[in-house]
């Protein structure tokens, strides 16, 4: 892709750091983000060179959402009829399909928060594994101030991760929620006094991470996101299957014998991926 306008990409020790990088316009998101993002989840995942992914930001907020522009301009909401309203659904679905890419990347993701995350924002972080805010966050699902229904994901994974009273009454009154509660309530893991701190803590998390096995992470991933949504009888027949296909002696043999010699292990990354449509 050419070089991104909204982020940029780094990556150090194995850990990928994707960084929303429009300070001045509080990181709004709008076509151009959406694009940007979609294209570079696709290449990490694709690579399997990184084994874990943070997101972080800059300047005073995380991000404030949606850009407003964006409903005047390139998203055209047509409620005059039924063929309009059909359009709705399938644009809503391709924008969600983005956030989902972070759900599914096949690595761990680690969301390093400051200042406000709002609207789009929270669909976002609440697609990542885990979140660190600094001491000045807050989430705000914003949609509900500017009389819509949130669409692209908070309504449907905030629900796993807090009580679902709290949601209700943050959904319903468009409140913020701050970093303290947020902390209390488990949406977010730590809460650090600074947004510096905030990434250190992030990267340190993900550089523990990516000192395991690439193939456990990514078994333990599918996993625990697997037994978010089913049974526990099913999830433990789909860890049955799941442990077959990744289990591998010489990785736990390698993980023991490099913890007793207190070193690192040295581990097989992820394949690379090739779009099916760019074989042949």
């Amino acid at each position: 892709m050419n070089t991104p306008t909204c982020f940029s990409l780094s990556s150090t020790d194995d850990v990928a750091h994707l960084v929303l990088s429009r300070p001045a316009e509080l990181n709004t998101m709008h076509p151009t983000f959406w694009r940007e993002l979609d294209e570079l989840l696709t290449q990490i995942h694709h690579e399997g060179t990184a084994r874990a992914l943070v997101i972080s930001s800059t300047g005073k907020h995380f991000s404030a959402g949606m850009s407003l522009e964006t409903f005047a301009g390139a998203i055209q909401m047509d409620d005059q009829s039924p063929e309009g309203r059909a359009a709705i659904f399938d644009l809503l679905t391709d924008i969600q399909a983005t956030f989902t890419k972070i759900e599914n990347l096949r690595i761990p993701v680690i969301c390093a928060i400051q200042g406000g995350c709002i609207g789009g924002a929270v669909d976002m972080v609440t697609a990542a594994c885990i979140r660190y805010a600094s001491a000045d966050a807050f989430f705000c699902i914003q949609e509900i101030n500017i009389g819509m229904v949130a669409d692209v994901g908070t309504l449907q994974r905030l629900p796993k991760l807090i009580p679902f009273a709290v949601v209700k009454e943050l959904a319903y009154t468009g409140r913020r929620l701050p970093a303290a509660k947020a902390l209390a309530y488990g949406l977010v893991n730590e809460v650090f006094d600074s947004h510096e701190a905030t990434v250190a803590g992030a990267l340190q998390c993900a550089k523990e991470i990516a000192a395991k096995p690439p193939v456990a992470i990514w078994g333990t991933k599918q996993a625990v996101t697997y037994a978010r949504d089913h049974s526990v009888e099913d999830s433990l027949r789909q860890m049955g299957w799941l442990q077959g296909a990744v289990w591998s002696n010489a990785h736990v043999r390698e993980a023991i014998t490099a913890m007793k010699e207190k070193r690192a292990g040295d581990f097989t990354p992820l394949a690379g991926l090739r779009p099916f449509k760019s074989l042949g």
